[in-house]
């Protein structure tokens, strides 16, 4: 069964939320949409509501599904579902990232996107 997470895709003004993962590990210095693994028992919702507060200190509101997009490293298959987020304030912190920026939709295409979250953009078009 493959490993699954979920990336909450916030868009304010026409803008998407990205962070920079600090340096260091697999995905050090690459940008990502907030997000993460989902533990036993926990539904997408009950995930992002719980990795935004505890990588950016916001509480989320959960949208609708984007899309699911399945990839693979190795022998190890992942699943990874994209969810629109509505945040109920400005981030107050972020310790997996050195950097939050809001982007536009093109503006994606230019950064260092982790691949797996580069498989994301075609739902956000």
């Amino acid at each position: 069964m493959p490993a699954r997470s979920v990336a909450g895709i916030a868009i304010r003004d026409g803008l998407v939320l990205v962070g920079r993962r600090k340096p260091g590990g697999e995905l050090g210095g690459r940008w990502e949409f907030p997000g993460g693994k989902m533990e036993a028992g926990e539904t997408p919702a009950e995930t992002l509501r719980r990795e935004y507060l505890e990588e950016l200190g916001v509480e989320v509101e959960v949208g609708e599904r984007l899309g699911v997009y399945e990839f693979s490293r190795g022998e190890r298959r992942f699943t990874l579902e994209a969810w629109t987020v509505t945040l109920s304030e400005d981030a107050r912190e972020h310790p997996e990232h050195d950097e939050l920026r809001w982007v536009t939709r093109e503006g994606l295409e230019a950064l260092d996107l982790a691949d797996s979250d580069r498989g994301l953009l075609g739902f956000l078009r």
